[in-house]
Parts: C-alpha cells; structure tokens; sequence
C-alpha cells in the first residue's frame, strides 16, 4: 500500500464514522423529543446552547491551550531544528508557516492547535526537540501539520458541538419530563401506545446517548491520528522517522506535567502515560490515542 492509499483510506474510515455519528445524534435527538413530548424547537435550542461554548472554544482554543500548558514561544537561535523543519515542512504542504510554541519539559510530546491554518501553532516539548534526531523530529511535526492541512480542529468542534447538544438535550428533557414538562401522553388508545414506545425508547436514550456520542467522539480522534501518521509519511516520504519517534515518545516513562484530561486528546501521543486505557478492548474504546503499536504497524506496511 502506497501513502496515498493509506490517507484515502482513512479519510474514507473517518467520514464513514462522522456521518455515522451525525445520524445518529439526529435521530436520537428526534426520537428523545418526540417519546418526551417536546416540539422540534428543543433541539434547535439545544443546538445553540452546545454550540456555543464549543464555538469558543474553537476560536480562542490556541490561546486557552498555550496558557494551560504553560508554553511559550519558540525562538529561531534556541531551536534551529524545530524552526526550520517546520518550515521546510510547511512550504512542502503549502500551508502557512505556523506559530511555534515549546513546552519547559524533559516529557517527549507534541500538539498542534488554532482554528485553521492561518491561525495555526505546533507545540513541542523541550524534551522532545532535543531527543530526536532531524528525520524524526521531521516526523512528528508532519503529523502536526497533518492534522491542520486536514482540518482535524475544524472536524473536532463539529463533532464536540453535536456531543455538547445532545447532553444538553438529554439533560434538559429529563429534568423538564420530571418536573411535568411536555406534552400530555395518553395511553388509552393506539396512539398513546405508540407515544409510550416513544417515550421509552427516548429515556434510553437520554440515559445512553451521551454516553455514546463520547465514545464515538474518542473513536473519530483515534480514526484522524491514524490519518495524520499516514499524511505524515506522504509528505516526508520517510515512514522511518516517525516510526523510530513513536517507538522514543512510547517508551519515554515519564507524563506530561502541564496536560490533563482536557487536553491529552491533542498530543501526538497519551501524554499522562496511563496504560490503563490500553488494556483490552472495552478499555481501549475510553482511549483518546489508538495503540502506538498499531500504529508503528501500519506505517510499517508503507516502508
């Protein structure tokens, strides 16, 4: 299999997953509605009000992000490496040079955040653009600007906007059903019973739902790394370098101080090290990153 195929392939498994997941938050949205007797008008509510702390999120994410991890800017004369990799490496993708950001941190890890491309940065830590050598420093900020070339920030506020609206949704249907709220439901002929199948099948899935849309969630983050690692090779022609960087960053024992759970999904790899979400297969579906073993297999595959 060329690189080619391999960024066909995984682009066409994760706009499967994402078309997936948006029909399935519009017909649970529908079905939780009407089983709770509510108006087509909850959703559109529901949607604004998911929406919008997603959205800015989205805009000011560069700037929240750098500040939680305490990054700062990336000198030229401090990081020649890093500087101009990423430069080289932009210009071969004809993207925008982006803004470049170190992490004070012997931990080996790396992000990249902003909007779109004209807003674009990639943060590495200290420790790993001093520990890797230039081709697999060139590696990993690939993957980097793979994931700003395919929109990956974009994808992923739409995706947490539709997972926002449908915990709202849930949230506020059985809170407002507790209380009395939505229409009157009768039993007493064939309509009403058909309004109980509703019902029920809506609590389930105020109940499920959201649970659901995150798992989904994590499982299209894991589908978009496995992109990024194949554009990644593409653009250096060299499946090495980042091979032999994801085998460093896997065995480097030591967390990332400055991530948390709210940020480790953005990292090349886990950066809080936690095994756990490896270990077997119901495990691994609560995972941000997929193994760094399949991973190094399918970029093997390409050598």
């Amino acid at each position: 299999m060329t690189h080619y195929q391999l960024v066909s392939q995984n682009q066409i498994r994760s706009w499967l997953v994402v078309s997936g997941f948006m029909g399935f938050v519009g017909l649970a949205a529908w079905v939780m509605t009407v089983g709770f007797g509510f108006g087509p008008d909850m959703i559109g509510w529901a949607l604004v009000g998911g929406g919008l702390g997603s959205i800015l999120s989205y805009y000011f994410s560069d700037q929240i992000i750098l500040g939680i991890s305490g990054a700062r800017e990336a000198k030229r004369s401090e990081f020649f490496d890093f500087y101009t990799v990423t430069e080289n490496l932009a210009a071969s993708a004809r993207l925008p040079q982006p803004k470049l950001y170190v992490i004070d941190d012997t931990a080996m890890n790396a992000f990249a955040t902003g909007r779109d491309a004209q807003h674009a940065v990639v943060c590495a830590t200290t420790g790993l653009v001093t520990r890797l050598n230039r081709a697999e420093l060139e590696g990993v900020i690939a993957h980097e600007l793979s994931h700003i070339r395919n929109s990956d920030m974009l994808l992923m506020s739409l995706v947490s906007v539709l997972v926002g609206m449908l915990a709202l949704l849930s949230d506020w249907l059985l809170r407002w059903s507790a209380w009395g709220g939505g229409r009157r439901r009768d039993r007493d002929n064939e309509g009403g019973q058909l309004q109980l199948i509703f019902f029920v099948a809506g609590l389930a899935l105020a109940l499920l739902s959201p649970l659901v849309a995150q798992l989904i969630q994590l499982a299209i983050s894991r589908n978009r790394e496995f992109l990024a690692d194949a554009s990644s090779a593409a653009l250096t022609k060299n499946p090495q370098g980042l091979i032999r960087a994801l085998e460093k960053i896997s065995v480097d024992p030591e967390p990332l101080e400055a991530a948390n759970k709210a940020t480790a999904h953005l990292y090349i790899a886990n950066p809080l090290k936690n095994r756990s979400d490896a270990v077997g297969w119901f495990a691994g579906l609560f995972a941000t990153h997929p193994p760094v073993s399949e991973r190094i297999k399918a970029l093997k595959a390409l050598v």
